[in-house]
C-alpha cells in the first residue's frame, strides 16, 4: 500500500478539494429542511459532499435531534443532553422525501442512550412513514448499536429498509481511543445478528458497514477489519478518508491516496468477497448509497 501523504500545515491534498457549486439547489434544500424542522448529517457532521448531494437534491436525514449522547473523537455532531424525541418527526421526514421527489432515502440518527429503546422505535416509524406516504421509495438506515439490544435491531429490520447499516468506524486496535462507549466487538455483534436475522426471516435487506482511513491504522489492521466484517455477514462496505472536523477531534495521521483506495476496493471485493465496496477519499457511509445498493443487487 502507498504511504499516503502526511498532513502539513492543515492543508488538504488536491484530491480532497471540493468545488462549491449548486448554489440554487443548496438554498432550496436548506429552506425545505429548516421549514420542516429537520436535521441532516450533511450539515451536522460537516460532510465534504454536501454541495454535490444537495445539487442532486439528495440528503441523509438525521432523526432524533441534533445532539448525541456519546462523544466520539472523530465526530463533529454536538453531544450532551438531547431534547425529547419529536413524535411527529417520522411524518415530517416522509413529507420531505415526498416533496423532494426522492426515489431513495437514507435515514440516520444520533445515538440516544437516554431512551429505553435507543431510538429504534423512531427509526422504524420513520421507515414505515416514508414507505406509507411514498410507495416505491427505497429506504436505507444507518443505525446506532442500540447498546446491543437485539429486540431494537429486530424492530428496525421489520420496518423493511432495503439496507441496514451500522458502522464500525475504525479498526479494532484504535476503537477504544476513537469511539465513545461503543466497542468493536459490540458493533460486529450488531451486524452479525442483523445478517443472521435477515437470512433466517428471508428479508430483502442488505447489511452494510463502513470504516474511515487516516486515523493511524495499518494495512494489517484494515485487512483484519475487512475479514471481521465479511465473517459477520456484511455484504457492502464503505471506506473513506477521515477528515478532522475541528482541532478538538482526533488528528489525521495521513492522507490516503486515490490509488490506494482503488486497491482497497479490489481487495475487499476480490479477496474478501463483498458484493460491493465503495472506496475513495470523499466516500462517506451514505454518499452514493443508491448506486451502491443497485450494484450490490446485481451481484
Amino acid at each position: 500500500m502507498n504511504e499516503g501523504q502526511i498532513p502539513v500545515d492543515g492543508r488538504h491534498p488536491e484530491w480532497l478539494k471540493v468545488r462549491m457549486e449548486g448554489g440554487k439547489e443548496r438554498v432550496e434544500m436548506h429552506r425545505l429542511l429548516r421549514n420542516s424542522s429537520l436535521h441532516t448529517v450533511c450539515e451536522s457532521a460537516k460532510c465534504p459532499n454536501l454541495c454535490d448531494c444537495w445539487k442532486r437534491r439528495t440528503a441523509t436525514f438525521m432523526i432524533l435531534g441534533n445532539t448525541c449522547t456519546r462523544c466520539c473523537r472523530f465526530c463533529a455532531v454536538s453531544h450532551g443532553r438531547p431534547e425529547p424525541a419529536d413524535p411527529s418527526e417520522p411524518q415530517h421526514v416522509a413529507e420531505a422525501v415526498q416533496r423532494l421527489g426522492l426515489k431513495y432515502a437514507v435515514i440516520t440518527c444520533v445515538t440516544r442512550d437516554d431512551l429505553p429503546d435507543g431510538g429504534s422505535t423512531a427509526m422504524a416509524n420513520t421507515v414505515l412513514a416514508v414507505r406509507r406516504l411514498c410507495p416505491g421509495v427505497k429506504v436505507e438506515v444507518l443505525c446506532s448499536d442500540y447498546n446491543g439490544k437485539f429486540e431494537d435491531i429486530d424492530r428496525v429490520l421489520h420496518s423493511l429498509p432495503v439496507v441496514f447499516g451500522h458502522n464500525v468506524e475504525t479498526v479494532r486496535r484504535l476503537t477504544p481511543q476513537i469511539r465513545s462507549k461503543a466497542s468493536y466487538d459490540g458493533s460486529l455483534a450488531v451486524l452479525r445478528y442483523a445478517a443472521e436475522h435477515v437470512r433466517q426471516e428471508g428479508l430483502a435487506v442488505q447489511v452494510k458497514s463502513g470504516i474511515m482511513l487516516g486515523l493511524g491504522e495499518t494495512e494489517e489492521d484494515i485487512r483484519e477489519c475487512l475479514r471481521d466484517l465479511r465473517e459477520a455477514g456484511v455484504t457492502t462496505v464503505t471506506m473513506g478518508q477521515y477528515l478532522r472536523p475541528t482541532t478538538e477531534n482526533w488528528p489525521v495521521s495521513r492522507y490516503v491516496t486515490p490509488d490506494e483506495f482503488v486497491s482497497w476496493q479490489k481487495i475487499a471485493e476480490q479477496e474478501y468477497g463483498f458484493s460491493r465496496a465503495v472506496c475513495g477519499p470523499l466516500i462517506r457511509s451514505s454518499y452514493l448509497a443508491e448506486e451502491a445498493y443497485e450494484q450490490a443487487m446485481k451481484k
